[in-house]
């Protein structure tokens, strides 16, 4: 956001609130929804030469091996692909191109709320003020306070399942490089290997690793200890020693929780409310990253052809309303077969819906679903999609026709 904005002339600062900036999680997917904000951005090239290709999500049940996803990008017409990176690689790209323009970056701070008249002044958590500006740009995240002065003063509600992530070195034998790989059992766990490239030019490949399990049950899983649990993912996944043999201490996990919030209107009177803070949720369709590059982008697009800040914030708003509220609706539908205690929902799963999926245009529409093209979220957005007819090869023309 900050690049859209310092490009398009405006004074720009950041504020951070860890004391130096830096990356937090492990691996997510760049659909071509958030590599065509990229390549508008200059940076596509950057982010493909640390990424992963994803030509396909592949999943099976582990006791049977029967396959019970698999959605392959080239199902649409058009050459789409994911890029699997890790979040240090798309913080780096991002936070590089910033230090490039040498936009502003107060660090350590952290804001409480927002005064809105005239112009709007930010409030820390000692008091002090910073201002006034013309726009904030609230990017905080799920758990945003900002949000408070339109009206949304609740965090998401939580969802039952998170997932212990980690970051190990890639092993290749026995797994796809260009394909996200998940095992299942029923619903209540699911074992995923994303290959994520490289955090940064020159480092070793990586992969994320992850499990799913209810945050309430992180506590008992530690108790009875790291091989017992090291155990029971092997036995649901043999290859999977390759990357449990590189975690010796529960402190290489790190466990996200998730939690689904959509707001009615991501805007206030002076105020934008842009990615998680707007609307947060399971990870399943892992659209995350992808939404808060289109927020960006749409509310660049919004400002550089309305006359006033409050013309484009309607115009941001009304850009982005049915693309989140769609794939917000499509993630609370589809994680329970993926998430949850339920019994019934796996059995449908893998008899019903595992079959139906094969059915044209059953494949098509999963493919949209996952690049996030269900709707389109480019014309609205003041973006034309890149171009995917380059291959595997980095050194393209990203520009459409």
């Amino acid at each position: 956001m900050a690049l859209y904005l310092k490009r398009a002339g405006h004074n720009v600062t950041m504020f951070e609130r860890f004391e130096e900036p830096k990356p937090v999680g492990s691996g997510l997917i760049l659909q071509p929804t958030g590599l065509t904000v990229l390549a508008d951005l200059g940076l596509l090239d950057d982010i493909l030469a640390l990424g992963s290709r994803i030509d396909r999500l592949h999943g099976a049940d582990a006791a049977t091996g029967r396959t019970v996803l698999d959605v392959r990008y080239d199902a649409q017409r058009g050459g789409r692909f994911g890029l699997a990176v890790h979040r240090a690689a798309l913080f780096g790209v991002l936070f590089r191109a910033a230090r490039r323009e040498a936009i502003a970056i107060e660090t350590g701070i952290e804001i409480d709320t927002l005064e809105a008249g005239e112009r709007a002044t930010l409030i820390r958590g000692n008091g002090r003020r910073a201002g006034p500006f013309d726009l904030v740009v609230d990017a905080s995240g799920s758990r945003s306070k900002l949000r408070r002065s339109v009206g949304n003063p609740g965090a998401p509600r939580p969802l039952t399942y998170g997932a212990f992530w980690a970051s190990l070195g890639w092993r290749g034998d026995g797994f796809d490089e260009h394909a996200l790989l998940q095992r299942y059992d029923k619903a209540s766990v699911m074992i995923g290997v994303l290959p994520i490239g490289r955090p940064e030019p020159g480092a070793d490949k990586m992969v994320a690793f992850f499990w799913s399990l209810k945050p309430a049950d992180v506590e008992r899983v530690r108790a009875v200890g790291l091989d017992a649990w090291k155990a029971r993912v092997v036995s649901l996944w043999p290859e999977c020693e390759a990357f449990t043999s590189q975690i010796e201490d529960f402190d290489q996990l790190s466990l996200a929780r998730y939690g689904h919030h959509t707001m009615k209107w991501p805007a206030g009177r002076r105020l934008a409310i842009i990615g998680d803070a707007a609307h947060s949720t399971s990870p399943q369709l892992g659209q995350g990253a992808n939404m808060a590059l289109l927020d960006a982008a749409a509310l660049s697009h919004a400002l550089a052809r309305t006359g006033s800040v409050e013309a484009a914030l309607e115009a941001y708003a009304k850009a982005r309303r049915w693309h989140v509220r769609i794939f917000q609706a499509l993630s609370l539908a589809f994680t329970p077969f993926y998430q949850s205690d339920s019994v019934t929902l796996p059995f449908i799963r893998d008899r019903l819906v595992a079959t139906v999926a094969k059915i044209p245009p059953a494949p098509q529409f999963l493919a949209s679903m996952v690049a996030g093209t269900v709707i389109d979220p480019f014309k609205r957005t003041g973006l034309k999609e890149a171009r995917w007819d380059f291959g595997h090869d980095p050194g393209h023309d990203t520009t459409a026709p």
